[in-house]
């Protein structure tokens, strides 16, 4: 390593101030920042040393997100091998789902990755590896079946107006993934959304659990309706089902969750508000239920939380720490309404079935609010008390 070193510091003498590589320093120092250690460190006090950096903490929610990066590339081609009858073969489904699903998630790196260079340049400031998160999370809300070009307009959106234009990493009001994710939904609704949603084979398309409910009209038995099309709450839980590449099973994301709880860098408030918050609303819905009710009133409430994208978008999308709130009763407050939105949108709102995307993208903007008004508490219950003294 001391030749690497040294050789590393060699190289930094041509991208110095006054030097002809100075404009483009911001890359060799996300080269040396990655495949070394942070140039900048902490050395004595007053400030607290600690080994976890930002790069490590990307890296560890990267590998969180593996789980689901793997099972959806197996579904993927678990969905094609059932379509054409073949037998099934673990090895097989995971290579042509592999086929499919690592263009998306190339595509996403390299035109990403290109704002990012792009921005950091001309600021004149570092690469974050911030990216390497919002780039798998994008991917992994995308359905399998989405062209490549949309994938590239989806993530220069997200990386260009949903953070780039607020400052970079740490700055923006919104997730970067839901962001491009959301805007593609609104200008290219026929890949996104539907009646049907297609398995990466040409030929093939069938309806996702939430579309199945959405278009049963009323008075309808949500269990028995989700039944008849060949959906159970098990295989909805290990994702075995049509959908966005990473959402569907949830086994997955929970994984990913123990990893993020383990390492500290997801709060468990948020996580649990969430699933409060959904749980809350969905048997306040089930009171509601009649015969002249949408059958989503009838689902029990706790179908709802191995349906669509909700695991997904409460353990790895809620949590960023950037567009969430940062007080503790704020990340409460926080989850609850997320978890509580995604319930009124899916019952009430058959046009658009899912929730979580929009939930968590107004929680997004409401969350500065929150966090005002609970700092605004204290100040006036630490006041009241002092002058009670």
């Amino acid at each position: 390593m001391g030749i690497v070193n040294k050789r590393f510091e060699k190289i930094s003498e041509l991208f110095s101030p006054g030097k002809p590589l100075e404009r483009f320093y911001p890359i060799f120092e996300a080269w040396d920042n990655f495949l070394r250690t942070p140039g900048t460190r902490t050395q004595k006090a007053p400030h607290v040393r600690d080994v976890v950096d930002l790069k490590r903490v990307m890296i560890i929610v990267v590998i969180a997100l593996f789980p689901c990066l793997f099972m959806g590339m197996y579904n993927v081609g678990y969905q094609i091998q059932k379509f054409q009858g073949a037998a099934a073969s673990f090895p097989a489904a995971l290579l042509s789902g592999a086929r499919i699903v690592l263009p998306i998630l190339l595509v996403t790196y390299l035109v990403g990755g290109f704002w990012e260079v792009l921005f950091a340049v001309i600021r004149k400031h570092e690469i974050n590896e911030g990216f390497l998160v919002t780039g798998i999370l994008f991917a992994l809300t995308l359905p399998p079946s989405i062209p490549l070009w949309q994938v590239a307009v989806g993530i220069s959106f997200g990386v260009v107006i949903g953070k780039e234009i607020f400052g970079g990493t740490g700055y923006n009001v919104l997730n970067p993934a839901l962001t491009g994710r959301a805007f593609l939904f609104f200008a290219y609704p026929g890949y996104l959304s539907g009646d049907s949603v297609w398995a990466a084979v040409d030929g093939f398309s069938r309806a996702t659990p939430l579309a199945v409910l959405s278009a049963s009209g009323k008075g309808g038995a949500a269990v028995q309706t989700l039944l008849d099309a060949g959906y159970t709450f098990q295989n909805m839980f290990w994702g075995f089902i049509p959908g966005s590449i990473g959402e569907t099973s949830k086994a997955a994301c929970l994984l990913g969750l123990f990893l993020l709880l383990m390492t500290r860098i997801a709060n468990w408030r948020v996580v649990v508000g969430c699933f409060l918050g959904l749980m809350t609303t969905g048997l306040l819905c089930m009171n509601f239920q009649g015969g002249q009710t949408l059958t989503y009133f009838s689902l029990p409430a706790h179908w709802h939380l191995v349906m669509g994208g909700f695991a997904f978008g409460a353990i790895f999308m809620a949590t960023d720490p950037v567009s969430s709130c940062a007080t503790q009763p704020g990340r409460w407050i926080y989850g609850f309404l997320v978890g509580a939105l995604v319930m009124v949108i899916r019952v009430l709102n058959p046009a658009y079935p899912e929730g979580v995307m929009l939930a968590i993208l107004f929680m997004n903007i409401v969350a500065p609010l929150i966090d005002y008004l609970v700092v605004e508490s204290h100040i006036r219950r630490r006041a009241k008390h002092a002058t009670a003294r």
